[in-house]
């Protein structure tokens, strides 16, 4: 069985728990990390901005692009480090919701961490990326709560009116 972990800033500890908690030893796992391009993209943006007064080989672009790839590999070091057994790392750089969905094609799981309002149970728990990831994956999804899982009191209260029937 393949199972790919999403790794994650703040987040990824519980990913590599559960997979070591719901995954037998024998399972390839890949531990994937992504980058998006927003931060480099706008250091390109801006210095490209500048219309050529300033020498390309002092582009803030490809500086950030550097501090990304190196935050990210030791990210995944971490996680392998926790994980504790065989793994496969993968870093990617791009829009990062499609680049996990596409990373998760021919998978037989992928383990994610909830990323938004960890307060409440409910949709608002999973972030923008998160919540593509979830809707459009190719394969089983195993999402988790970073930390503990709010009580079920922190459910919304039903809306006002009765849904209607047809």
């Amino acid at each position: 069985m393949t199972v790919i972990a999403w790794i994650v800033e703040g987040t990824w500890p519980a990913c590599v728990d559960a997979i070591r908690t719901h995954t037998p030893e024998g399972d390839d796992i890949v531990l994937l990390h992504v980058t998006g391009p927003d931060a480099p993209g706008a250091a390109h943006g801006a210095f490209a901005g500048l219309l050529g007064r300033a020498r390309p080989d002092h582009d803030p672009g490809t500086t950030m692009e550097h501090l990304a790839a190196t935050a990210g590999e030791h990210l995944l070091d971490a996680a392998a480090e926790r994980l504790g057994r065989p793994c496969t790392r993968i870093e990617r750089l791009g829009r990062i919701e499609r680049e996990v969905v596409a990373a998760a094609e021919g998978a037989d799981l992928l383990v994610l961490a909830r990323d938004g309002d960890r307060t409440h149970l409910g949709p608002r728990s999973l972030g923008h990326a998160s919540r593509f990831i979830v809707d459009h994956a190719p394969c089983p999804v195993l999402l988790v709560w970073p930390e503990a899982a709010p009580g079920t009191d922190t459910i919304p209260p039903p809306p006002p009116h009765p849904p209607h029937h047809r």
